[in-house]
């Protein structure tokens, strides 16, 4: 049985040779000098030969190794190979790749809206790549995902460490569907254990959206944004949508612009039909856009659309001015006037398959596999009533909209004609 002074004392010779322990164990002895430990047996039927570990300073002791030899003997109990489990877990090692690569095949190839797949692909270059750069999958725990994220709710960016424990999941529910045999760190990780949120289901009334309109033309920012803001309220497309729509989507002569599924948030393409108001919005839009060929350029890039956070800052300022006097306008967000539109038109009685549909809304239910009506005539109908009310309002008017199509104004069915005039 070997000691740790006869460990000490063991020399190198021209030829490797075995001094041997109890239970098996024998230390192996290099012509380098170098001294592990190893254990020979037989395993179905075969001779293996496992190192248990490298003997001496940073390696093991020797009752470390008598250990050690004890799990070895028990996995083979169960079953195992521990010789070839060791070179697998060596080729898994050699193997495995960086979350960087990972992540990066499943920003570009995952199915995402692009305005998603921007903001996610803008929060992992900022927040997650930096920290992970040159980690293994293998080598992100939970606890290295919990306090990232609480390092981000810390500096007062709840919804962002939301955001990055999201990404994280995905990035490794992409990488196990692909066939790494990995856990993902993020079901370990609850968002509740983040950040928590209280609802808001937050409407504008319409004395709200007179100062809202009337602080608009006060705030310190440029007419195109107080026009885009402004053509949400009046077509209840969501903020991405327009930010990054461009002029050929937009038919002046029929009064429609086309948005193409790519960048719809449920990838179905959609028809907003345009009022007189959100026309001549359209225009003055177009004036000053020059060449570009965004709906709203960036400022100092017209190749580039306008900045994420721009139409977020006008509703901040606008919130800021109305506290500051006094006025009665809670503070609101834009994707709040999407709810807004949605809420008065339900409220003056418009039908609510009209409204979805202005919203984009897709019915998850049996009906809607029976129901695939556009309701274009109506929806252009009620685009103009509600642009009429919102004129209304904001020049302190009331206003009763005509809820019904007008005569002659509505879909023509001719049986002589297989489409739809």
């Amino acid at each position: 049985m070997l000691t740790d002074a006869a460990l000490k004392n063991l020399r190198p010779k021209t030829k490797p040779y075995k001094s041997t322990d109890r239970d098996g164990m024998y230390a192996y002895v290099s012509p380098g000098g170098a001294i592990s430990f190893r254990y020979d047996y037989r395993f179905n039927g075969r001779r293996e030969t496992v190192t248990l570990g490298r003997y001496g300073r940073g390696g093991l002791s020797l009752a470390q190794a008598r250990e050690r030899l004890f799990e070895i003997k028990r996995t083979i109990a169960d079953g195992v190979s521990p010789a070839m489990e060791k070179q697998r877990a060596k080729r898994r090692l050699k193997e495995a790749r960086s979350f960087e690569h990972v992540a990066q095949a499943w920003m570009d190839k995952a199915p995402m809206a692009d305005s998603t797949r921007n903001m996610r692909r803008s929060i992992f270059n900022r927040e997650v790549l930096p920290k992970w750069r040159s980690r293994l999958l293998s080598e992100i725990t939970p606890d290295d995902l919990r306090a990232h994220c609480k390092s981000i709710v810390d500096r007062g960016a709840p919804a962002t460490a939301i955001h990055v424990r999201d990404i994280v999941k995905q990035v490794y529910a992409w990488a196990i569907l692909h066939g790494e045999k990995i856990d993902n760190p993020a079901d370990g990780v609850g968002p509740a254990s983040i950040a928590t949120f209280r609802p808001r289901d937050r409407s504008l009334s319409p004395a709200e959206i007179k100062i809202m309109l009337q602080l608009l033309g006060e705030v310190a920012t440029l007419p195109t944004i107080r026009l885009g803001l402004k053509f949400i309220l009046l077509s209840m497309v969501r903020k991405s949508e327009l930010q990054d729509g461009t002029w050929d989507e937009v038919d002046f002569d029929n009064a429609v612009w086309s948005i193409p599924k790519a960048r719809m948030k449920r990838s179905r393409p959609h028809n907003v039909y345009l009022s007189t108001q959100m026309l001549d919005i359209l225009v003055a839009l177009k004036t000053c856009a020059g060449n570009s060929k965004y709906i709203l350029p960036s400022r100092y890039d017209a190749d580039a659309p306008m900045s994420r956070a721009t139409f977020n800052r006008v509703t901040t300022s606008i919130a800021d001015r109305a506290r500051e006097r006094g006025l009665a306008l809670e503070p609101f967000t834009v994707h709040d006037l999407r709810r807004t539109a949605s809420t008065l038109l339900h409220e003056m009685g418009f039908n609510s398959d009209w409204v979805e549909k202005c919203l984009a809304h897709e019915e998850r239910s049996s009906r809607s596999v029976y129901n695939k009506a556009e309701f274009e005539a109506q929806r252009r109908h009620m685009a103009q009533q509600w642009s009429d009310a919102v004129d209304a309002w904001e020049a302190d008017r009331p206003f009763t909209p005509a809820l019904s199509v007008p005569e002659g104004r509505g879909p023509v069915f001719d049986p002589r004609d297989d489409r739809l005039r």
